[in-house]
């Protein structure tokens, strides 16, 4: 009897030292925070709101209850950690300005993948650098949530080769970096058809003549980085082709659901923008776009994306998402 209650002990205290030593082990490595992620739909980052100190490291421990997730921070080069189920990942992070930090997961791990946000608020005094100003859409007076439709549309894809091809002097103001970003391509378009210099030019070879001018704005470098966020944020919705036909396409367009799907208010989405549709896309500008990435579509399930990406990589997928209409590089060029 004697042995048997001596052997039951043992099993008590090799089950209790199972249990509490890979605890203390993560608690002794250093003081920190255990941060969990759920799919959007079951909780998100918990807890999704933390503080830190100007210069004072922030210790994290991660940690995924369901799928993997990664962690990575808004406006930051440091590469995403992964976070995986029954694994503890450790990060530590130092900001040298205050200010609120939006920290995020980079893979798709649902249809409320984009919800997986949180934020770092961070205190302290803040060292000198550059004034922010409003986004270009703000200071131009755009209203980026009006219904756009060009009244002209090419009969082809307007390819930029064909423009330059072409060896017309573009006019001084639209080779204008402003002029570029505040004009539709239909406008451009418009401006050069009622050119009196260029008559003997065909309709198509006018739309020829905008694709080079989008051209010149852009360079391969920036539409490769476009392409690589395109396909890490917008792809799943919007389809490898821009049509608007992605994965979860069919699960966002809750606007077909009917008043019994219990879609609550503010949570109603729609059909993801097809880019590659010239009636639409061809009446909007530069501007519109990257006032879209930023702010968001209210009311439209579009994700915001200003606290999340830099203004160069943001100028950088809006350049890219104009590849849907024009062809602007060939493949040996």
């Amino acid at each position: 009897m004697r042995n048997e209650w001596i052997a039951r002990i043992i099993v008590i205290v090799l089950v209790v030292a199972a249990i509490t030593i890979p605890v203390g082990a993560w608690w002794g490595r250093s003081t920190g925070l255990l941060v969990h992620a759920r799919m959007a739909e079951t909780g998100g980052w918990t807890p999704e709101h933390l503080t830190a100190q100007v210069g004072e490291p922030l210790h994290l421990f991660l940690t995924s209850d369901d799928v993997v997730h990664s962690f990575a921070i808004g406006h930051s080069d440091d590469p995403p950690v992964d976070v995986i189920p029954g694994e503890i990942s450790e990060l530590t992070l130092t900001f040298d300005q205050p200010g609120r930090y939006t920290f995020y997961c980079t893979r798709w791990c649902g249809l409320n993948h984009w919800r997986m946000r949180g934020t770092i608020e961070v205190s302290g005094p803040a060292m000198e650098s550059e004034a922010l100003g409003a986004p270009l859409y703000s200071t131009l007076g755009l209203d980026i949530d009006a219904t756009l439709q060009a009244g002209v549309i090419p009969e082809q894809t307007p390819s930029a080769s064909r423009g330059a091809i072409l060896d017309v002097p573009l006019p001084v103001e639209i080779q204008a970096s402003q002029y570029y970003q505040s004009h539709s391509p239909v406008e451009v378009w418009e401006s050069l058809r009622g050119d009196t210099n260029l008559p003997y030019l065909t309709d198509q070879e006018i739309w020829d003549l905008v694709a080079f001018t989008w051209q010149s704005h852009t360079n391969p470098r920036e539409l490769e980085l476009g392409q690589q966020i395109y396909v890490t944020e917008c792809i799943a919705c919007h389809g490898p082709t821009g049509a608007g036909d992605g994965v979860f396409t069919n699960q966002l367009d809750r606007s077909t659901w009917g008043d019994s799907a219990g879609v609550h208010a503010g949570e109603m989405s729609v059909r993801p923008t097809d880019f590659s549709d010239p009636e639409h896309m061809l009446a909007a500008n530069t501007a519109r776009l990257q006032g879209k990435i930023l702010r968001g579509g209210m009311g439209t399930g579009m994700p915001y994306y200003g606290p999340i990406y830099t203004d160069e990589q943001i100028w950088a997928l809006v350049a890219y998402l104009w590849t849907f209409q024009f062809d602007l590089w060939s493949d040996d060029e």
